[in-house]
């Protein structure tokens, strides 16, 4: 697993490659804009190529940087102004990414407010098929997200994101990022002693080949308890054991695994190293 963490753009989007340089980053994630606020972010010629030259003068795996869709973003949000304002929002955030030349842009799937879930995976394909349309020249990978199963967020379950996908008229510019403190606050249970049989489960469910990013987050929560606390890599119940196997699965060499925890670049630091050392030559 190439392994990262999600930096800030804070100061200018090119200092996210030399905050992810310094603490031994491979790749990292980033937002693209303030994802607590609609308003939009429109990148100059001047930030695109300071963000580019920074990236190749580094030792980070471009083909591995992902974005972070903004959390006010819901692609099936039952209010038809939310809808068009979520939609417009995540076009932009694709037209961020390839202006930037970020390869993947991973979001969580949605929320259906009440109207069910059948209804809400059909709204989100259609999101998708409409963003993918106005998108089409643009090489971003759009990746689903795996999340905790709090309120009525969808995607809690992998066979969730697969059946959008399959419902999607152009799959291939779909894929998924798997969160293990979100799977395991779903009832996932990756620890040692179940983790094979978990991950047959997951990939009867969603083929590997479409596996392109995790999120690398042990949880402050126990088993299906669908609270998403994210914590320090063998600081909560899933412990280090589990991440050892994880990064060493041959099934999901080469893509990236990226850190979400708490602790700010300090505590991502520690837990990349932790990660490093984890690695079976």
């Amino acid at each position: 697993m190439i392994l990262g963490a999600h930096v800030s753009i804070a100061n200018g989007v090119e200092n996210a490659v030399w905050q992810a340089e310094s603490i031994g980053c491979e790749t990292f994630q980033l937002f693209t804009k303030n994802q607590t606020q609609w308003k939009e972010k429109q990148f100059t010629s001047d930030e695109v190529l300071a963000f580019k030259t920074a990236l190749n003068d580094s030792r980070q795996r471009s083909d591995c940087v992902a974005a972070h869709g903004s959390y006010l973003i819901n692609l099936c949000s039952n209010e038809e102004a939310k809808l068009n304002k979520s939609r417009q929002a995540f076009l932009s955030e694709i037209k961020r990414c390839a202006d930037l030349q970020i390869p993947f842009l991973i979001f969580h799937p949605g929320s259906h407010l009440g109207k069910g879930e059948e209804w809400a995976i059909n709204v989100i394909a259609e999101s998708l098929m409409q963003a993918i349309e106005n998108s089409a020249e643009m090489e971003v990978k759009l990746l689903l997200e795996t999340t905790a199963g709090q309120g009525s967020n969808l995607g809690y379950r992998p066979e969730q994101l697969s059946k959008i996908i399959n419902m999607v008229n152009k799959p291939e510019r779909l894929g998924v990022c798997l969160d293990t403190c979100h799977l395991y606050a779903a009832g996932y249970d990756l620890r040692p002693e179940r983790y094979h049989q978990t991950m047959r489960h997951i990939l009867d469910q969603v083929e590997h080949t479409m596996i392109y990013a995790f999120h690398l987050n042990d949880s402050k929560r126990d088993l299906g308890s669908k609270v998403d606390r994210h914590e320090i890599i063998g600081a909560g119940f899933l412990g280090e054991d589990t991440f050892k196997l994880l990064i060493n699965d041959d099934r999901f060499s080469d893509i990236p695994g990226i850190l979400e925890i708490p602790g700010g670049l300090e505590s991502f630091e520690v837990s990349l190293k932790k990660l490093k050392g984890f690695r079976i030559p």
